[in-house]
């Protein structure tokens, strides 16, 4: 079991119409060990005193332990009329909320061996993998790993990170970005950016999964998910190399 920790709210910013980006720092002078890809774990009360807890991956970019005064950083999409959306409509900058984690298994493996990771996610289920930026560049310089990062949106409003993604392919060549757009198409000039007009799942054939070569992380909603990996199973993937989690809204 876990116990329950303290973090301070520094800031917050709008990432999409209904998400927000939480920068927060750990209070109790301990440090947050934690391996990109891992969740926390948020705990409050309903009005009633029930207790609730809630998960978000952590967005920080690290490759070492959080100590006091670094920042813990998760995305948060906002729910009408939900509860927890209620706790983070409410917080004002220098409020406590207490987590419990850092949990999961949604990580890099340090003995892959493989010569593609294909990265996939909707919504904030795209937020491990700014998490994991850092090491996957290390990863690209090391053994010239090449990554494909297919990130499902409606909109190109709804991209969340999309700048910070463009930028990392920009400067790093075997990082190719996948903007995939279901309601509208946009175009994109940056270098190894090419954006997917259509639901995530359906890009597939763009990057062509080959499971000789390919390890695959799916995140995000469910039915993308299930979607995913039933067609990666079924161009010889196996299922150790299709690794998962998927995002659930909570009220």
């Amino acid at each position: 079991m876990h116990p329950q920790f303290p973090i301070r709210l520094l800031s917050a910013r709008p990432l999409a119409p209904t998400v927000y980006h939480y920068v927060f720092e750990r209070s109790d002078g301990d440090a947050l060990d934690f391996v990109p890809g891992q969740f926390i774990q948020l705990h409050f009360e309903y009005a009633d005193g029930t207790a609730a807890k809630r998960s978000y991956s952590l967005a920080t970019q690290h490759d070492h332990a959080l100590g006091p005064g670094e920042a813990v950083e998760f995305a948060v999409s906002f729910v009408p009329g939900g509860r927890a959306t209620a706790l983070f409509e409410n917080l004002a900058v220098g409020d406590t909320v207490f987590c419990s984690g850092p949990y999961g298994r949604f990580v890099l493996d340090a003995t892959d061996r493989n010569a593609r990771y294909l990265l996939i996610g909707t919504g904030t289920g795209i937020t491990p993998y700014r998490s994991m930026l850092p090491q996957l560049a290390a990863l690209m310089a090391e053994r010239g790993v090449q990554v494909h990062l297919l990130q499902g949106a409606r909109t190109g409003a709804e991209l969340l990170y999309a700048d910070e993604f463009t930028a990392f392919a920009a400067a790093n060549p075997l990082f190719h970005y996948h903007p995939c757009l279901s309601r509208e198409t946009t175009e994109f000039t940056a270098p190894n950016v090419t954006p997917i007009h259509g639901y995530v799942q359906q890009a597939l054939d763009a990057i062509k999964p080959d499971a000789a070569t390919d390890i695959a992380y799916l995140c995000g909603n469910p039915n993308m998910v299930d979607a995913c990996f039933t067609d990666l199973k079924d161009r010889g993937l196996s299922t150790r190399y299709i690794r998962r989690e998927k995002y659930v809204s909570n009220v």
